[in-house]
């Protein structure tokens, strides 16, 4: 059951009502955790302005899905994780790789080492080591792909934290 009420247009707020009636003058509809998020125009815009800024990211699709699904397996948002699986198998990733990626790994070893460094991001940011930089370079990821993790992950805990406070699962979004 989810905790916050899904706002609207007609519902929001000052800057809340505006960003959500220009998301639905585009795009016709809005999930609920975007309308969720509305009770806060700070947060909402906030995300929506990262969302769009990691479109522009130095990592392949692919690769940043695979990060955001374990990303997402260690903190728990299972509507994330649905969405960020999803995403993946539209991109063609396989369903070994998606079951990897859960467990925080890949059978290619540069997608492993960038999503064990995503991860480490972040559970103990403090721990990373210059080596474990270098070693992702030698992978051929270049200085901007590795910066992009961050915004990869702070995407995620931003969404997953939101939607876990929220109440947002799988299950009250197809309610809804």
């Amino acid at each position: 059951m989810p905790r916050l009420a899904r706002l609207t247009p007609d519902t929001a707020v000052g800057a809340s009502r505006d960003l959500l009636a220009d998301l639905v003058s585009r795009h016709g509809q809005i999930g609920a955790m975007v309308s969720t998020m509305a009770h806060s125009p700070a947060v909402l815009g906030g995300y929506l302005q990262l969302s769009r800024a990691m479109g522009r990211a130095k990592l392949d699709r692919r690769t940043s899905e695979r990060i955001s699904i374990a990303v997402q397996a260690v903190q728990g948002c299972g509507l994330c994780l649905d969405a960020h699986v999803s995403a993946a198998r539209a991109l063609g990733v396989d369903e070994e790789e998606i079951e990897r990626a859960r467990k925080g790994t890949s059978a290619d070893p540069a997608t492993a080492a960038i999503i064990a460094l995503a991860l480490q991001v972040h559970r103990e940011p403090t721990t990373i080591t210059d080596e474990q930089v270098s070693a992702v370079r030698e992978h051929g990821f270049s200085d901007r792909a590795i910066a992009d993790v961050v915004g990869v992950v702070a995407l995620n805990v931003l969404t997953g934290a939101f939607n876990l406070l929220a109440g947002l699962t799988p299950e009250s979004t197809a309610r809804a």
